[in-house]
């Protein structure tokens, strides 16, 4: 990388910070910092929708697909398109159109207008530490994008600073300053991707002809996945529409209803076919530029030598011509920063609305409000740098985190909006109960990273081949290491050590969808048990529980 990609590239992060430094002269209140002052239009907040939802992160993870399974990777998202536009339907009209909601600043809050305090402050631990986690994998997808672009440059480092500039310009500028440059930097990036990137990484791999001669057929079609893998992405992606606080933080931001719902649906176009397809296909031509030996001068001369999350970079490095190069890495970074700070955001909103603020129990001064959530934010910061550093996978780590605040958070809210005998207990009973569930057994399931080694794969076999006597791993061991992980992972395999407990998922289904239907069971038998009192115009429910 020459000394004018190096210019661009630092050119460009330093007017991010500017921006964030511009927004932080003008922040008044909690208002702006938080929601932008509630005057955005769609076209800002639809762009930032997708920035945030899709970012770098599901960017690098949709190439680490696109290299393992092909252009099938591209469902994940059809599932984001289904979950902002079933929330622009359903959603929406709820939230944005109900008076009572005008002055909120986050997500839990309606829990607290529905369900009381206790629940409210319940949701706000769940949907923060979730955000954490998600701001974790975001920093870890930077890492990987520098580690790739920069061969010299290892990855504690990277996460290191792109943290100290992530928590910085979140510390910063507030929403609007996400919202204004996820705008500019989304529109580079998918201008410098459509008409620079995919043609000439498609040529640089000899077209149609070099792909065939390295991939399977699968690999380029659109059935190369089980209804296993469609299902649990669906079961984790889609309801995140109904309980991210980003999302949430974006239809308070908007101007009416009206606004919210086109910002929803161009976000959607724009997550699936357009975000996925470009994604999956960098990630293609990254396994093909691999298997012809293309990164052999960094030491890869296989692909199984390489980290599929560190393909994409990898191969933008080597085809990009001199000053787009540094333009196109400089876009993606911004779109992981754009994705870390909207979490960062969110996650310290939950903590200084929905936790401190119910714990004070007195309002806080307007100033001292912003001083506490840039504090509050450079805390979560720190600890999910620190977390960052202990992952491997960028896509697990996000789905984890997913997880995590749907199995708690999407049947409360549904009953909510939906259901009058939704009741306080139930809904503190299903938040418990199916974030317990799909803790325990995601903590608990083995999993395989594509990063490992084959002789760590196959030692790890042998043991797993005598807790799981009905599992024929012979049959695996013929694949190449990419496959021979996804076989694996597919198993859904629970080891619990302490109660020498081991056994397979049904049907090859994850933990949420478990965690989620437990929830349900729970939601349903305690509110009919202890049903909730019907609210009056412009009344909150007391707590029930």
């Amino acid at each position: 990388m020459g000394w004018i990609d190096i210019s661009i590239f630092v050119l460009y992060m330093i007017a991010v910070l500017w921006v964030g430094y511009y927004f932080y002269l003008r922040n008044k209140n909690t208002e702006d910092y938080y929601v932008g002052g509630r005057k955005m239009g769609s076209m800002h907040v639809g762009l930032s929708v997708v920035a945030t939802d899709v970012g770098g992160g599901f960017s690098i993870g949709l190439g680490g697909l696109g290299f393992i399974m092909g252009i099938s990777g591209s469902w994940m998202l059809f599932t984001g398109l289904l979950g902002a536009w079933l929330a622009a339907v359903f959603l929406i009209p709820k939230v944005k159109g109900n008076p009572a909601f005008e002055n909120y600043l986050t997500f839990p809050q309606i829990f607290g207008h529905y369900y009381g305090p206790a629940v409210a402050l319940l949701a706000g631990l769940i949907s923060a530490i979730g955000y954490a986690g998600f701001t974790s994998s975001q920093l870890l997808a930077g890492a990987k994008l520098a580690n790739g672009a920069f061969p010299t440059v290892d990855l504690n480092t990277a996460l290191i600073v792109m943290g100290i500039v992530a928590v910085v310009y979140t510390v910063m500028g507030g929403l609007k300053a996400v919202i204004y440059t996820d705008t500019f930097q989304w529109m580079i990036l998918m201008a410098g991707l459509i008409f620079i990137g995919i043609p000439i990484s498609y040529l640089a791999v000899g077209g149609m002809e070099g792909i065939r001669s390295v991939v399977q057929p699968g690999h380029l079609s659109l059935t190369n996945i089980s209804w296993q893998t469609i299902v649990n992405w669906g079961i984790t992606i889609i309801p995140i529409w109904f309980v991210g606080m980003t999302l949430y933080q974006r239809i308070y931001a908007c101007r009416d209803v009206k606004t919210a719902r086109r910002a929803w649906y161009l976000a959607g176009i724009f997550e699936y076919p357009i975000m996925a397809f470009m994604g999956v296909l960098l990630g293609l031509f990254a396994r093909v530029a691999a298997d012809q030996g293309m990164f052999s001068g960094v030491g890869v001369t296989g692909m199984e030598e390489l980290d599929p999350e560190t393909g994409l970079p990898m191969l933008i490095r080597h085809v990009m011509p001199v000053g787009l190069l540094g333009l196109i890495l400089a876009a993606y970074f911004s779109a992981i920063l754009s994705t870390a700070d909207s979490c960062l955001m969110a996650s310290s909103g939950n903590i200084v609305t929905d936790v401190l603020g119910k714990l004070t129990r007195k309002p806080f001064m307007p100033k001292s409000e912003i001083r506490l959530s840039q504090l509050v934010t450079l805390i979560i910061g720190a600890t999910a740098l620190m977390l960052a550093m202990s992952v491997t996978n960028v896509i697990d780590l996000m789905l984890r985190s997913y997880s995590f605040m749907v199995a708690g958070l999407f049947v409360p809210v549904i009953g909510a909006l939906y259901w009058n005998k939704s009741s306080a207990a139930g809904a503190m009973t299903a938040m418990i109960s199916g974030g317990a569930v799909t803790m325990v057994l995601s903590i608990y399931m083995i999993d395989f990273g594509y990063g490992m080694e084959r002789e760590a794969i196959e030692s790890q076999i042998q043991m797993l081949s005598i807790l799981f006597p009905e599992i024929d791993f012979s049959e695996m061991m013929a694949l190449n290491k990419y496959e021979l992980v996804s076989a694996l992972n597919s198993q859904k395999m629970i080891s619990i050590q302490p109660l020498n407990t081991h056994f397979s998922l049904p049907l090859g289904l994850d933990p949420i969808v478990f965690g989620i239907l437990t929830a349900a069971i729970s939601f349903v038998v305690l509110s009919l048990i202890k049903p909730g009192k019907k609210l009056p115009p412009g009344k909150e429910q007391s707590d029930l529980f």
